[in-house]
């Protein structure tokens, strides 16, 4: 069974936010909310983003949020950001040693992005559903 863990408790909305205005100061890019997705990804992130799920629900939960495209730019970006800040602090704490954590990451930053094919999405799976 899939260990579960609110993975994603500590990124609150301010936060994500946040990591979404830094990445477009650095592009000098505006931030601002759109008017299309950012109250709906809000709220799917505000009712989900607390509680106990897999890690694989964890980066498809950014993955949505990233295709709801609550900011003008750098949803990818700010949401992939966020998974790969999950799996380098889970990947600390476990010892899961620097080229399997350099791996998950880049996994789950594909996932998040929408880029990750079927083999790289399945390898993930299993990655999460081993965790016990």
């Amino acid at each position: 069974m899939s260990m579960k863990r609110a993975w994603l408790q500590k990124y609150d909305w301010r936060f994500v936010t946040g990591q979404n205005a830094v990445l477009c100061l650095q592009k000098n890019a505006l931030h601002k909310p759109t008017s299309d997705g950012h109250d709906t990804t809000k709220a799917l992130w505000e009712s989900r983003h607390a509680i106990e799920m897999t890690l694989a629900e964890s980066a498809d939960l950014c993955r949505r949020c990233h295709r709801l495209a609550p900011f003008c730019f750098y949803n990818g970006n700010t949401f992939a950001a966020i998974m790969r800040d999950v799996v380098t602090v889970f990947a600390t704490e476990s010892d899961l040693g620097e080229q399997k954590a350099f791996i998950i990451r880049s996994l789950a930053g594909h996932i998040v992005a929408g880029v990750a094919t079927e083999e790289e999405v399945k390898a993930f799976q299993a990655f999460s559903d081993s965790l016990e």
